[in-house]
């Protein structure tokens, strides 16, 4: 990662010198971001870590340090501190770390796109867009917060544990032969829907 960082802090400090608008150079703060809960950052955060040095030629190899932030283990103070919809975010994996129960709170999302594909892309879990998408929260008036979201997060997860429940019931009946209409009598579903679900369930031979 300090190789990687260099190369990026190079660029910004290249793009500046090249600039011939350019009348006073400013400094390049390079932030890492870590989102690991299960440990601490432990990759090398200085370039002499990274490399094989001969000890006689250390002195003359300028270090290189990186700032790395390990997010889930901020204390709430901290968290608190953010004025930004990271907060959230913060909380999210500080609480995923301590393993608990995430409390989300009734403050207003500012940039509800922004904050969902964050969570999509550090978590890989779909049903962030996939529900934001699906409630229209993106025009909701009166903004969202993660209360609400989440609620609708957990709901989704609910009603899906009931469909499977019950597209497993229905393939455990069609295994004991019964008809389509003996289903949909039995479990007071239309026939319509039974055939929609069995079209989708595998039946043991």
């Amino acid at each position: 990662m300090p190789l990687r960082v260099i190369s990026y802090d190079g660029a910004s400090y290249k793009q500046q010198l090249m600039d011939e608008k350019v009348e006073q150079y400013y400094p390049v703060c390079t932030l890492v971001l870590y989102f690991g809960t299960k440990t601490k950052w432990t990759a090398p955060k200085t370039l002499h870590k990274c490399i094989s040095i001969l000890n006689e030629l250390k002195p003359f190899v300028s270090d290189y340090k990186i700032n790395v932030f390990n997010i889930a283990w901020l204390d709430d103070k901290t968290i608190n501190m953010f004025n930004s919809d990271f907060k959230f975010i913060a909380k999210y994996f500080q609480t995923k770390r301590k393993n608990t129960k995430y409390i989300p709170t009734n403050e207003q999302i500012t940039h509800v796109d922004s904050i969902i594909k964050t969570f999509k892309a550090l978590t890989g879990d779909k049903r962030f867009e996939e529900i934001y998408n699906k409630a229209n929260l993106k025009n909701k008036r009166g903004g969202v917060t993660m209360d609400e979201f989440l609620d609708k997060i957990i709901n989704e997860g609910i009603e899906k544990g009931r469909a499977e429940e019950k597209a497993d019931l229905i393939r455990k009946m069609m295994d004991k032969k019964y008809t389509t209409e003996q289903i949909a009598d039995l479990l007071d579903i239309s026939v319509k829907e039974i055939k929609k679900i069995a079209a989708k369930v595998p039946v043991e031979a």
